[in-house]
C-alpha cells in the first residue's frame, strides 16, 4: 500500500458510499486510477466489504457488554465454537495476558444480557468470566 491507498481508504473510511468520481476529484486522480485501484484493493483483502456504521441512535435500547473469560486448556475450539452459536455475541477476540478471550455482547435488556452471560458462564471449558457493562460511548472510531 502506498499513499495513494491510504488517502482512499481514509475518504472511505470516513464515507464508504462515496463515488468513484467523488474519490477521484479528492485525491486529484483519473478515476480509472481510481477504479485500478479499489479492484486491487478488494482482490487483496484490503476492502473486505462496504458496510453501513450504525449510529448511537441504531443502537439505544441495546445493552452492551464486554466479557473477559479465562478458559480451561485445550478447550478454546470447543467454546469458540459454542460461543460463535449465540447470536448477542458480536465479537469474539482472543487475547494475550490473565485472560483468554474478550467478547463484545449485546441484548435487548438486562434480563437477556443476564440470560446470555449465565449462558456463557456454565459453558463447560469456561473457567471464570467477568462482565463489563457499556454505560456510555464517548468515542468509536471502529468502522
Amino acid at each position: 500500500m502506498d499513499d495513494l491507498d491510504r488517502s482512499i481508504l481514509a475518504l472511505l473510511g470516513a464515507d464508504a458510499r462515496m463515488s468513484v468520481a467523488t474519490l477521484a476529484r479528492r485525491v486529484k486522480v483519473a478515476r480509472s486510477t481510481i477504479q485500478a485501484r479499489l479492484e486491487r484493493l478488494e482482490t487483496s483483502g484490503v476492502i473486505a466489504g462496504y458496510t453501513v456504521k450504525l449510529g448511537e441512535a441504531a443502537r439505544q435500547g441495546r445493552i452492551r457488554a464486554t466479557v473477559l473469560l479465562t478458559i480451561e486448556p485445550r478447550s478454546q475450539a470447543n467454546v469458540l465454537s459454542r460461543l460463535k452459536a449465540l447470536a448477542p455475541v458480536e465479537r469474539i477476540h482472543t487475547t494475550s495476558g490473565r485472560v483468554d478471550l474478550l467478547l463484545q455482547v449485546a441484548a435487548a435488556s438486562t434480563a437477556a444480557l443476564d440470560e446470555v452471560l449465565d449462558q456463557i458462564g456454565e459453558m463447560t471449558g469456561v473457567r471464570s468470566s467477568e462482565s463489563l457493562i457499556h454505560l456510555a460511548t464517548k468515542l468509536d472510531r471502529a468502522v
